[in-house]
């Protein structure tokens, strides 16, 4: 009993520091914001930080708690961008308080996603491995493609659906196009903020961590350690890797809403929303450390910024950015550097103070 007792002390400490470094992260860029101290490019990075952090931390759900490889993350960033948007447009004149209409325009995103989540999970889930990585990749380019050719209009009719082009809506003059094929939708309210994003990945935590450390969370982590012992003592595979799944794809929606919110323009083009994205993404997961929800964040925020803030050195700038990513990930996964890290590591060196003061 003291044992766990014990041990729930010490979960409960690593996710109260994940979330004070969140906080003081955010009161920290306040500070310098409202001093006048951040330029306008690093202000324009703030917002992606938080949807790329939101993102490692939904696909660390899939990957590092639930053990199984999906590239489909992209693909369901993407539905939840669209169809916030989407609401966002439909909806803005008889909706015109931002404080209501944008939330649930976020929620809209998650749902959608997560049901996307859902219908994909149903079939493929059955699947592990590489095979479940190409289906999922596969999925996602299925989702950006089709939405290239959908255009989707409003008039005082209702909604007008086609695959072909603008004059196949069939609209009345009045009608407006929302989805425009290629070009996605124009015209959406920069709702997003720094601080709604810092929100979201609080929420995006919480979601993630708790669903962690329930029973849920320890079904799906048995799954990972040892498929064929958890199926053993009845527990339902496809149920769990399904959950899994459905939460992950509806904080990637979340991501994506906030996303869409943060420029005028959404397209479903393959630099925002292909295959490169999701691995992209993979990568913040995988030098953040497996199933470290904590790290995923660190990761993804220093790993974005740095291309960004390298920009001054052209051509070189990937070059070195590349370079960064070989010694990071020699230092995380190195058993040298391992045992490197736990012998100088902070708490060891308090232990060993400690210890020399009691004697």
């Amino acid at each position: 009993m003291d044992e766990m007792g014990k041990k729930f002390d010490k979960t409960v400490k690593n996710n109260a520091v994940t979330y004070i470094m969140v906080i003081v992260a955010w009161l920290v860029m306040m500070a310098l914001q409202q001093a006048g101290m951040l330029n306008s490019s690093t202000t324009g990075l703030l917002v992606p930080v938080c949807i790329y952090s939101i993102m490692a931390v939904s696909l660390n759900l899939t990957v590092g708690i639930l053990g199984d490889l999906s590239l489909g993350q992209a693909g369901f960033m993407c539905v939840g961008a669209f169809a916030s948007a989407f609401f966002t447009n439909l909806v803005q004149d008889s909706i015109t308080f931002t404080p209501l209409r944008f939330p649930l325009a976020i929620l809209i995103g998650a749902l959608v996603a997560g049901v996307f989540g859902l219908l994909i999970g149903i079939p493929v889930l059955r699947l592990s491995g590489d095979y479940l990585a190409i289906v999922t990749l596969a999925f996602g380019e299925i989702i950006k493609n089709f939405l290239n050719i959908l255009y989707v209009g409003k008039d005082s009719h209702g909604l007008h659906v086609s695959i072909k082009d603008t004059m196949s809506l069939g609209m009345e003059p009045d009608g407006v196009v929302i989805i425009k094929g290629a070009q996605g939708i124009t015209g959406t309210s920069r709702d997003a903020t720094f601080t709604i994003g810092i929100i979201l990945l609080l929420i995006s935590l919480f979601i993630v961590l708790r669903l962690v450390q329930s029973r849920d969370g320890r079904a799906i982590r048995s799954i990972r350690d040892n498929r064929i012992a958890a199926e053993s003592i009845g527990i339902n595979i496809t149920k769990y890797k399904l959950l899994a799944l459905t939460v992950s794809a509806a904080i990637a929606g979340m991501a994506g809403a906030l996303y869409a919110h943060n420029y005028n323009s959404l397209a479903a083009t393959s630099a925002k929303f292909g295959y490169n994205m999701s691995i992209m993404i993979l990568v913040y997961v995988v030098l953040g450390g497996i199933g470290n929800i904590r790290g995923s964040v660190i990761a993804a925020t220093l790993l974005y910024v740095l291309p960004e803030k390298l920009r001054f050195l052209q051509s070189y700038r990937m070059l070195i950015y590349a370079v960064v990513l070989i010694v990071v990930m020699l230092f995380s996964w190195s058993p040298k550097a391992r045992d490197f890290r736990e012998r100088y590591s902070l708490k060891r060196l308090i232990h060993k103070n400690t210890a020399k003061e009691a004697e």
